[in-house]
C-alpha cells in the first residue's frame, strides 16, 4: 500500500513513517501541516503515484483546530476515491459524520493511542484501503447514545454486533469477542439487515448498515 502521512508530532509521524514501511509498504510523504497534505496528495497523484491511504491528524498546524480533518475533507472532495484514516487524541464523534454520507473511498477514525497496538491498526489500513470502514470502539460508542430512529427496534445484543461491524470486525472476530457461535453472530447479523431494511441482493449490505449505525443521530 502507499500512504501520505499528516501529523504535527515529529515523534508519531515518523513512528507511523517507520510502521508501514517495515511492513513493505511505500510513504509518498510525511507532512506536518495541513496545507502540505493537499499539496503532498494532488504532487502524488500528479506524479503518477496515488496513495491509497491518506493518514491525518485533525489539529494541525496553522490554525490548530479542525485543520487536519479539513484538510482531509478537501482531498475526499477531489480525490473520492481515496481511502482517508483520521487520527485523533479526542472523542468527537461529529468529525466523523463528515466523511460518512455519499460515496467515496474507505474512511477509518482512530484514537492515537490505538497506533500502539501495531496488528489492529495495519489492519485498520487495510480495511480502509479497501474501500471499508473503521471506527474507533470510543467514537462508535458515543454515536450509539445518541442514536434513534432506524436503530430503535434493534435488541442489545444485535446493536453490539452491528457496533463492533463498525469496528471492522468479521464474524468469525465477532464470534470470538462476544464467546458466541457463528450461527448465532450470522443470525443476529441476518436480524440487524432485515430491521435495517437491507434484504439478501441489496449491495454492499454490510456497509450500508454501517453507514445507518454511525450517521442516524436524534
Amino acid at each position: 500500500m502507499k500512504f501520505v502521512v499528516a501529523d504535527d508530532s515529529a515523534l508519531l509521524r515518523e513512528g507511523i513513517v517507520g510502521l508501514v514501511e517495515r511492513q513493505g509498504h511505500e510513504v509518498l510523504a510525511a507532512v506536518d501541516d495541513a496545507p502540505s497534505l493537499v499539496t503532498a496528495v494532488r504532487e502524488a497523484i500528479e506524479n503518477g503515484s496515488v496513495p491509497d491511504v491518506v493518514i491525518a491528524d485533525v489539529r494541525m498546524p496553522p490554525g490548530m483546530r479542525t485543520d487536519g480533518l479539513d484538510a482531509a475533507a478537501e482531498i475526499r472532495e477531489d480525490y473520492p476515491e481515496l481511502g482517508i484514516m483520521i487520527l485523533s487524541q479526542y472523542v468527537a464523534p461529529a468529525y466523523a459524520s463528515r466523511f460518512l454520507t455519499g460515496t467515496g473511498g474507505g474512511f477509518g477514525y482512530l484514537l492515537k493511542d490505538r497506533v500502539a497496538k501495531v496488528a489492529d491498526f495495519l489492519r485498520s489500513l487495510s480495511i480502509v484501503s479497501a474501500g471499508g470502514v473503521v471506527i474507533d470502539p470510543e467514537v462508535a460508542s458515543q454515536l450509539a447514545r445518541a442514536r434513534s430512529g432506524p436503530l430503535d427496534s434493534l435488541t442489545e445484543r444485535e446493536r453490539e454486533v452491528l457496533a463492533l461491524t463498525a469496528e471492522g470486525l468479521s464474524n468469525s472476530q465477532i464470534s470470538e469477542k462476544l464467546f458466541l457461535s457463528a450461527g448465532a453472530v450470522s443470525k443476529y447479523v441476518a436480524a440487524v439487515f432485515l430491521k435495517l431494511g437491507l434484504p439478501v441482493g441489496e449491495e454492499n449490505r454490510r456497509v450500508r448498515a454501517v453507514l445507518t449505525y454511525l450517521t442516524s443521530t436524534s
